[in-house]
């Protein structure tokens, strides 16, 4: 059984507070991504690439880690009917293929690159988190 933080989901103002942080921990990452996928398609060739990926990806894992934990503290509130949701089920396996791209995307040292594959990477993962993020929205309406 799947433990459940039901005092989470009653309290009146807890669960729309945990919802807003996770959108805030979605617009670091999201905002950090779309900020590196543009220098890597070539716009403002002046900023060098490594030290903007530097600080944008460290946004970014800060981004995800707090939608990540915001997330898994929504997820409690209902773990069963969660995981009965197709929207739900979609968004996991979104997020599995988007980290499997980022994976890709770094291993074949994509920054260093900046090639045509790089762009898709990039372009592929931005598509991928607002796939992710529409998902998620879908849940309540779905």
């Amino acid at each position: 059984m799947i433990p459940t933080l039901d005092g989470l989901a009653a309290h009146p103002w807890a669960y729309p507070m945990l919802e807003v942080v996770h959108i805030v921990g979605i617009a670091l990452l999201l905002g950090n991504l779309v900020l590196l996928e543009l220098r890597v398609w070539g716009l403002g060739p002046s900023l060098p690439v490594e030290p903007l990926a530097r600080l944008s990806l460290s946004v970014v894992a800060i981004g995800f880690t707090v939608a990540a934990v915001s997330g898994l503290l929504m997820f409690m509130t209902q773990p069963m009917e969660l995981l009965a949701h197709r929207a739900f089920t979609l968004k996991m396996l979104l997020l599995f293929v988007a980290a499997c791209n980022a994976g890709w995307f770094h291993a074949r040292q994509s920054l260093q690159r900046l090639d045509t594959t790089a762009k898709v990477l990039m372009l592929s993962s931005t598509l991928l988190w607002l796939l992710i993020i529409t998902c998620g929205r879908w849940i309540a309406y779905w």
